[in-house]
Protein backbone atom coordinates (compact mmCIF):
# COMPACT_ATOMS: atom_id res chain seq x y z
CA UNK A 1 0.00 0.00 0.00
CA UNK A 2 1.54 3.46 -0.62
CA UNK A 3 0.90 6.03 1.60
CA UNK A 4 -0.99 9.03 1.47
CA UNK A 5 1.45 12.15 0.03
CA UNK A 6 1.66 15.07 1.58
CA UNK A 7 -1.60 15.21 3.81
CA UNK A 8 -1.54 19.12 4.76
CA UNK A 9 -1.42 18.80 8.43
CA UNK A 10 1.97 16.63 8.09
CA UNK A 11 3.46 18.78 5.77
CA UNK A 12 2.74 21.34 7.54
CA UNK A 13 4.73 19.84 10.32
CA UNK A 14 7.64 18.87 8.72
CA UNK A 15 7.44 22.32 6.63
CA UNK A 16 7.58 24.23 10.16
CA UNK A 17 10.69 21.75 11.62
CA UNK A 18 12.55 22.39 8.50
CA UNK A 19 12.67 25.82 8.80
CA UNK A 20 13.72 25.55 12.53
CA UNK A 21 16.64 24.12 11.37
CA UNK A 22 17.56 26.52 8.64
CA UNK A 23 17.18 28.97 10.78
CA UNK A 24 19.58 27.42 13.41
CA UNK A 25 22.09 26.19 10.92
CA UNK A 26 22.51 29.71 9.71
CA UNK A 27 22.09 31.04 13.44
CA UNK A 28 24.79 28.72 14.61
CA UNK A 29 22.19 27.66 17.60
CA UNK A 30 23.96 24.32 18.03
CA UNK A 31 21.74 23.48 20.68
CA UNK A 32 18.89 23.36 17.94
CA UNK A 33 20.62 21.80 15.53
CA UNK A 34 21.71 19.04 17.59
CA UNK A 35 17.96 18.43 19.56
CA UNK A 36 16.54 17.89 15.47
CA UNK A 37 19.31 15.34 14.84
CA UNK A 38 17.68 11.57 16.01
CA UNK A 39 20.04 10.62 19.26
CA UNK A 40 20.90 7.25 17.92
CA UNK A 41 24.12 5.51 16.52
CA UNK A 42 21.81 5.00 12.93
CA UNK A 43 21.45 8.68 12.47
CA UNK A 44 24.54 9.46 9.57
CA UNK A 45 25.05 13.02 8.12
CA UNK A 46 27.38 12.85 4.75
CA UNK A 47 28.78 16.47 4.38
CA UNK A 48 30.77 18.26 1.75
CA UNK A 49 33.82 17.49 3.38
CA UNK A 50 32.77 14.26 6.29
CA UNK A 51 30.74 11.29 6.79
CA UNK A 52 29.78 11.37 10.10
CA UNK A 53 27.84 8.29 11.42
CA UNK A 54 26.20 8.41 14.59
CA UNK A 55 24.60 10.93 16.50
CA UNK A 56 27.61 11.42 18.68
CA UNK A 57 30.17 11.87 15.91
CA UNK A 58 27.18 14.75 14.10
CA UNK A 59 27.29 16.82 17.58
CA UNK A 60 30.78 16.83 18.04
CA UNK A 61 30.75 18.23 14.14
CA UNK A 62 28.29 21.00 15.17
CA UNK A 63 30.63 22.30 18.27
CA UNK A 64 33.93 22.17 16.85
CA UNK A 65 32.61 23.99 13.21
CA UNK A 66 33.46 27.20 12.79
CA UNK A 67 30.15 29.86 13.20
CA UNK A 68 31.82 32.40 10.16
CA UNK A 69 29.98 32.23 6.73
CA UNK A 70 26.92 30.11 7.26
CA UNK A 71 24.20 32.43 5.82
CA UNK A 72 23.01 31.18 2.66
CA UNK A 73 19.94 31.94 0.19
CA UNK A 74 17.85 28.51 -0.46
CA UNK A 75 16.87 28.41 -4.41
CA UNK A 76 14.54 25.74 -4.31
CA UNK A 77 13.32 23.73 -0.83
CA UNK A 78 11.14 20.31 -1.84
CA UNK A 79 9.21 18.74 1.20
CA UNK A 80 7.18 15.45 0.67
CA UNK A 81 5.73 13.54 3.20
CA UNK A 82 4.95 10.13 2.91
CA UNK A 83 2.46 9.13 5.65
CA UNK A 84 2.25 10.12 9.00
CA UNK A 85 5.86 9.43 9.76
CA UNK A 86 8.16 9.64 7.69
CA UNK A 87 9.46 12.58 5.14
CA UNK A 88 12.61 14.06 2.81
CA UNK A 89 13.55 17.33 2.54
CA UNK A 90 15.61 18.93 -0.17
CA UNK A 91 16.82 21.69 -1.21
CA UNK A 92 19.59 23.70 -3.01
CA UNK A 93 21.35 26.85 -1.87
CA UNK A 94 23.77 29.28 -2.30
CA UNK A 95 26.09 30.74 0.33
CA UNK A 96 26.69 34.06 0.58
CA UNK A 97 29.76 35.12 -1.46
CA UNK A 98 29.94 31.81 -2.92
CA UNK A 99 29.62 30.60 -6.54
CA UNK A 100 28.70 27.45 -5.71
CA UNK A 101 25.83 26.06 -5.45
CA UNK A 102 25.34 23.65 -2.63
CA UNK A 103 22.48 20.33 -2.51
CA UNK A 104 21.26 19.41 0.85
CA UNK A 105 19.49 16.27 1.62
CA UNK A 106 17.07 15.28 4.86
CA UNK A 107 15.36 12.45 5.59
CA UNK A 108 13.04 13.05 8.64
CA UNK A 109 10.78 10.70 11.09
CA UNK A 110 8.45 11.68 13.68
CA UNK A 111 9.62 10.31 17.05
CA UNK A 112 8.13 10.34 20.81
CA UNK A 113 10.02 13.79 20.79
CA UNK A 114 9.32 15.35 17.19
CA UNK A 115 10.19 15.49 13.72
CA UNK A 116 14.21 14.24 13.58
CA UNK A 117 16.55 14.43 11.01
CA UNK A 118 17.76 10.43 10.77
CA UNK A 119 19.95 11.59 7.72
CA UNK A 120 21.33 14.04 5.64
CA UNK A 121 23.68 14.58 2.69
CA UNK A 122 25.43 18.20 1.78
CA UNK A 123 27.63 18.40 -1.51
CA UNK A 124 28.46 21.49 -3.68
CA UNK A 125 28.25 22.05 -7.46
CA UNK A 126 30.78 24.12 -9.36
Amino acid sequence: MTPEINIPAVLAEVQEAFARYEDALVHNKVEVLDELFWNSSHTLRYGATENLYGYDAIRAFRAGRPAVGLMRELLRTEITTYGTDFATANCEFRREGSAKTGRQSQTWMRTAQGWRVVSAHVSLLS
